[in-house]
């Protein structure tokens, strides 16, 4: 299959992309991505990355950005981060990628642990993740041509734990090798609509 993952150069993004390249044409996206740039926050980046990559078999999206900090200290304009970044820029892969993508394949997103299990400062990042989560078992019900959707909610990362480790006190890190399996099953696997936890 060929599958695209945006947020290639990131942490989840190297270990899915190490996964599923065993089986797997891999097209590395995002910012910084080898294969083809994105932006997700901008439609029309988002579109001209689909139009270089051509027809498809899966979308990871492995990306998204949110505010963190204290709810007295947030504003709409910060909040405003995780809405156009980890909120709609997800979602518009989907709207935009549905015409790209081949019958039967699948899109598979990333929300994220603190929308189940709250942290302080963690409040734009959890609605953001909430959105994605409910937009996810939603669309599933009526995607075209046999696609399918899901994301994957994965815990604080051991490799993630130097520079996210102190918003995430008690919380049991799990690796990166492990996380990227949920993808695998994602795009590998016959489900759609699920958000499979990594905990």
């Amino acid at each position: 299959m060929k599958v695209v993952i945006i947020g290639a150069s990131g942490t989840i993004g190297r270990a899915v992309a190490k996964e599923l390249e065993k089986n797997h044409e891999i097209v590395h996206a995002g910012r910084n991505g080898f294969d083809a740039q994105v932006d997700i926050t901008s439609v029309n980046s988002i579109k001209n990355m689909y139009k270089k990559i051509g027809k498809v078999d899966a979308v990871i999206s492995a990306t998204g950005g949110a505010h963190f900090g204290p709810i007295a200290e947030l504003t709409p304009e910060l909040n405003e981060m995780g809405i156009e970044s980890k909120l709609k820029g997800q979602i518009n892969l989907v709207l935009l990628g549905l015409d790209y993508m081949n019958d039967g394949g699948s899109f598979t997103l990333t929300t994220g642990i603190m929308m189940d299990d709250p942290i302080p400062q963690g409040a734009s990042a959890a609605m953001a993740n909430g959105g994605v989560k409910a937009f996810v078992k939603s669309a599933a019900i009526e995607m075209p041509r046999g696609i399918r959707i899901n994301s994957v909610s994965p815990n604080v990362l051991v490799e993630s734990l130097d520079k996210y480790g102190e918003f995430f006190p008690g919380f049991e890190a799990v690796p990166a090798a492990r996380v990227a399996l949920a993808y695998k099953k994602s795009v590998e696997g016959a489900q759609t609509g699920q958000n499979y936890e990594v905990y």
